[in-house]
């Protein structure tokens, strides 16, 4: 009964978000680093955003009497070719502003720019929610950082190259810490290498013929350590577009660094099932993710 009410009120909260416009910041107001000259508006169709020039975080408040000061920015998926904003963006916002939690759907910059850019954008809206976490009524301490398919391996580039010189532009901001608290990766693109590699997503962040240094370098699975934040994994054995593969490795990765995780893994389920809710097993994702943010705690504190 207590899921079915919940599910109610994510169903609720969701279409009073279709109908709000969530506030926007622009998270480099001092000047987007690198922007092109003949850069021209983002475009939004269908649920879908692409052609980001202008990187910016949409916000989606917990309500005043639930918030547990527990924030997370979402990097929706889409091959780093165009965002998926609603299954992979405000809807989970939703379901997390029902948990009382704090969501910030990232609008990051994508193929026209490719790497670094999106590493660039995770960062510095992680860097941006912490400077001012006060004013988003979060604390500090309680920063995760959520994606799904390619917004899953910009996730776990964020709980991984937190302090990669590549994520920096000499900007003060740089001075605050880029580290999530937890992650959350559901479905994510991992490796760069062949034979599990995403292909579409490494052409779009490396480009059509990538050096072997910049595809290692990105293949995120050699670049956990033991100050990779707690993560929290989804896949399906049957995802036809990002193998299995990826989630295990990474997986594993986290175990020999010492890492806290969890790994749920489903037989059935195609890749991109986001918020879906009609199938079995992969639609109880959020259930097992809120049993995880309440085991550790992210959902047990008391409002800032």
């Amino acid at each position: 009964m207590k899921t079915a009410s919940l599910h109610l009120s994510v169903a609720f909260a969701s279409a009073a978000l279709a109908a709000a416009k969530p506030k926007i910041i622009e998270i480099w107001p001092e000047g987007v680093p690198g922007l092109h000259a003949d850069a021209t508006p983002e475009k939004i169709e269908k649920a879908r955003a692409s052609n980001v020039h202008h990187p910016y975080v949409a916000i989606f408040p917990a309500p005043a009497d639930k918030a547990v000061g527990t924030a997370v920015i979402i990097c929706p998926g889409g091959g780093y070719d165009h965002l998926s904003i609603e299954n992979e963006g405000s809807l989970i916002a939703a379901r997390l502003n029902a948990l009382g939690v704090t969501a910030f759907v990232l609008h990051y910059r994508l193929a026209e720019y490719g790497h670094p850019a999106p590493l660039r954008d995770v960062l510095r809206a992680i860097r941006l929610v912490r400077s001012r976490a006060a004013e988003f009524g979060v604390k500090p301490d309680r920063i995760g950082v959520l994606g799904a398919s390619a917004g899953g391996h910009l996730a776990a580039s964020a709980a991984t190259l937190f302090n990669d010189p590549d994520g920096k532009t000499g900007a003060t901001l740089d001075a605050v810490s880029a580290r999530p608290d937890f992650a959350v990766l559901l479905y994510p693109v991992i490796t760069m290498k062949d034979p599990f590699v995403h292909a579409g997503s490494r052409q779009a962040l490396l480009g059509a013929a990538p050096a072997p240094e910049a595809i290692a370098h990105l293949s995120l699975e050699s670049r956990v350590t033991k100050e990779t934040p707690p993560t929290f994994i989804v896949a399906t054995e049957e995802d036809k577009t990002v193998p299995v593969e990826n989630s295990l490795m990474f997986y594993q990765a986290l175990r020999n660094a010492g890492v806290p995780a969890e790994l749920h893994i489903w037989p059935t389920g195609p890749h991109g099932f986001g918020m879906r809710p009609d199938l079995p097993g992969p639609s109880s994702w959020p259930d097992r993710f809120e049993e995880w943010l309440r085991n550790n705690h992210w959902l047990a504190a008391s409002p800032p």
